[in-house]
């Protein structure tokens, strides 16, 4: 700022902290009150007139040079019409905002950062869906800054959303005219020198520009101040990728806990309070989006005669939801038109038909199977999608939003015919199952790599890639997989299942193992097969007893194998069921059964050739004998075990083999243990994790992980068993749950207790 435009305020602290005087100073000095100084140097009062200025002159001391130039600071304030006081040009904004927290700090921090009349002026990009509460947010935050702002604070509509919003040369003059730029100013510098005008008069302001509802960066960019203490921030449904040196903030929904504290702000205390289960279904069912939780709060305090769970239920229709989101004038669905209406037909095409995805989120693969689109067309139109606000992005996974959802189902049933829709449906749901097979043969014996003929759209070049897209897709296939039984295509479930089967494995805790299998076994019922309706039987068995834990509801499952098995003649499938059946009896302490059950179990392999059946027997009798604590007897089978895999050597299937040997390091590890022979124990089970580790088993490298800490703990060796809780804790989604918490309620304990 020129020497011969500085504000009065900036004048008046400078001269006042020159002369080492507080503000109390000189209001004493002066004979002017603190208040009234105070709002002078911040600029929240006018221009003072002349009979001011003399007395802080006086009570500054000031020699006439300075006398002058401070009366000059006062004359230029009233000449010029600028008055900060007159710039708070806001709306009415809402007392009742919760949350962001995180931005709000982050903004605070921009603000009050000393920037000189040189350096570059902030921008602040503020994007999110619509809906998202952008527009409160800027009121909300420029309320919170006006003290560093003493020029003044401004917000101008820029009216994105319209068919034709207003030209920036338009802007500048309301904006200009609003900072108190005089009609001569404006009338000389012309239509081609106003943004040279508008640039400078911002340079020379420490003020606050709000422009709120962008349409696109050729919008904003003429807009933005070059240089100055000047702050600007835009809110816009897009996420304006185009503008450079821009800070960025993007708002999502609110959380759960922040979206009851408003519904709180809303209705009252006592109303909230009395169904707090209610208000979470409210928030849940409005997606914690900030616009629907504002028109659920305000239908029920409108209608104090409601309870909460009415609302709540009324928006339990998923159907009628984005109908039942109106209060008078203002509508969910009113706020995703604006940004709809504005998308080309192919991102429009793209949003409507992403309401057929039936998990949480896509890939772009997915995606183009939607529309028939190349891959990169596909992800070409995503990103319009996450441009426009309306589709949500994370890593390589796009997300619509649980309202957006409902809105595009809506635009799907009224632009395109039911058949066309349940077309791409059915196409979308063929392309999940047969990627699945493909992918989950990856780990089936004798089936590796896809075959050369195979001409899919998703990479699946190596196993990890396989395991990838099984895991991000899970939701997406196992949908698919549901409506293909529904629909009666009961071979395709069969096939699914069984390509599934070894790679279940590699995912232990999922969740769905047993559904998976469960729907299988109806299936092969319902083909007349009994033979694969054993095999699909026994893999339930598994399923329920080591994913699900519940090994007495799994008895039922392999007696039910065994009885198929015999139906179709196939000892190979009866040995399986024994072998589950052994497995049960094991885990729930019942020795005698298990033994018995695993007897026969081996004779059957023996007998059809069966190695690898033979393998996992003889592994349960040595658990058998681990679990009773017989060690010794324990010790001498298992070894037992690793000689036979020795002499079958490459006869054995890799993965099943790996499995095996995670079995034996473990169980050998916990009967050296017991035998006191901790160093040895750890050895092995150090082993175990390394292999579940090498082999990407994050299910069972938890199991192991736990074994591993006792045993460290045991020998003497808390730091290293303190790093192996660690890394337990923090396995993740893939582990079983229940460990890795009390991986974590051991690691707080350790913490706690540690001098």
């Amino acid at each position: 700022m020129s020497e011969d435009r500085t504000s009065f305020g900036t004048l008046l602290r400078e001269l006042r902290v020159a002369r080492s005087l507080t503000i109390e100073g000189l209001a004493e000095a002066s004979g002017m009150s603190v208040r009234g100084i105070g709002d002078l140097e911040r600029g929240r009062r006018a221009a003072p007139q002349r009979r001011t200025v003399a007395a802080l002159a006086d009570g500054l001391g000031l020699a006439e040079t300075e006398r002058e130039k401070l009366l000059a600071a006062a004359r230029t304030g009233r000449a010029t019409g600028y008055s900060p006081a007159g710039v708070h040009a806001f709306p009415r904004g809402a007392d009742d905002f919760v949350g962001r927290e995180p931005e709000l700090r982050r903004l605070a921090d921009l603000a009050a950062a000393d920037r000189t009349a040189g350096g570059q002026a902030v921008v602040v990009a503020v994007s999110g869906a619509p809906g998202a509460g952008k527009t409160t947010f800027a009121l909300h935050a420029s309320r919170q800054l006006a003290g560093n702002f003493p020029h003044g604070q401004l917000m101008i509509d820029l009216s994105g959303t319209d068919e034709e919003p207003p030209p920036a040369a338009e802007l500048m003059v309301s904006v200009l005219k609003a900072l108190g730029t005089p009609d001569r100013d404006l009338a000389k510098a012309g239509p081609t020198g106003r943004p040279e005008l508008y640039r400078r008069v911002l340079a020379e302001r420490r003020c606050l520009l709000v422009l709120d509802n962008a349409r696109d960066e050729a919008q904003v960019r003429p807009l933005l101040p070059g240089s100055g203490p000047a702050m600007v921030i835009v809110t816009s449904r897009r996420m304006l990728t185009g503008l450079d040196a821009v800070h960025r903030f993007p708002l999502g929904e609110l959380s759960p806990a922040e979206a009851a504290e408003f519904l709180t702000l809303l209705i009252g205390k006592e109303r909230a309070a009395a169904e707090p289960d209610a208000l979470a279904d409210v928030a849940r069912r409005c997606g914690h989006l900030a616009l629907a939780l504002r028109i659920a709060g305000n239908w029920l305090a409108t209608r104090t005669g409601w309870t909460v769970r009415r609302l709540a239920d009324r928006l339990g229709h998923a159907e009628r939801r984005l109908d039942a989101l109106t209060a008078g004038d203002v509508r969910v669905s009113g706020a995703f038109d604006l940004s709809y209406r504005q998308l080309t037909a192919t991102a429009a095409r793209m949003f409507r038909r992403l309401a057929l995805v039936p998990g949480p989120d896509a890939s772009t693969a997915l995606a183009a199977q939607l529309t028939g689109q190349e891959l990169f067309d596909a992800e070409d139109t995503l990103e319009e999608l996450v441009e426009a606000g309306l589709l949500g992005s994370r890593a390589d996974r796009y997300r619509l939003h649980d309202l957006l959802r409902l809105y595009a189902q809506a635009r799907l049933a009224a632009e395109e015919f039911g058949p066309a829709a349940d077309a791409s449906r059915q196409a979308l749901h063929r392309w999940l199952l047969e990627t699945a097979v493909v992918a989950g043969r990856w780990y089936e014996p004798e089936h590796g790599a896809p075959p050369a003929s195979w001409r899919g759209t998703v990479d699946l070049s190596s196993a990890e890639r396989a395991r990838h897209w099984l895991q991000s897709e899970g939701a997406n296939w196992l949908a698919a997989l549901r409506a293909a039984a529904r629909d009666g295509d009961h071979a395709t479930v069969v096939e699914v299942a069984e390509a599934l089967h070894w790679f279940s494995d590699q995912w232990l805790f999922w969740g769905h193992w047993a559904e998976v299998f469960g729907t299988a076994a109806r299936s092969a019922r319902a083909l007349g097969d009994p033979l694969v309706e054993a095999t699909q039987l026994n893999y339930h068995a598994w399923a329920v007893t080591l994913c699900e834990g519940r090994p007495r509801d799994s008895l039922p499952l392999s007696a039910a194998a065994l009885a198929a098995a015999r139906r179709a003649g196939d000892p190979v499938q009866q040995a399986w069921a024994y072998h589950y059946t052994s497995w049960a009896h094991r885990i729930l302490c019942q020795w005698q059964e298990a033994f018995e059950a695993a007897d026969r179990a081996a004779e059957m392999f023996r007998a059809a050739g069966d190695d690898l059946g033979l393998l996992q027997v003889l592994h349960g009798r040595a658990l058998i004998l681990e679990a009773e604590q017989r060690d010794e007897e324990a010790l001498t089978a298992f070894q037992e075990v690793v000689a036979f895999m020795d002499g079958a050597g490459d006869a054995l299937e890799p993965h099943s083999a790996t499995i095996t040997r995670l079995g034996l390091l473990a169980g050998i590890g916990q009967c050296l243990g017991r035998l006191g022979r901790w160093d040895e124990a750890v050895d092995r089970l150090e082993a175990a994790v390394g292999l579940c580790r090498s082999s990407g088993n994050i299910g069972l490298e938890g199991r192991n992980l736990m074994l591993l800490v006792d045993a460290l703990f045991a020998a003497g060796r808390p730091e290293r068993a303190r790093q192996a809780l660690a890394h337990c804790a923090g396995l993740g989604t893939d582990a079983n749950p229940e460990i890795v918490a009390r991986a974590r309620e051991r690691l707080a304990e350790w913490e706690t207790d540690r001098p």
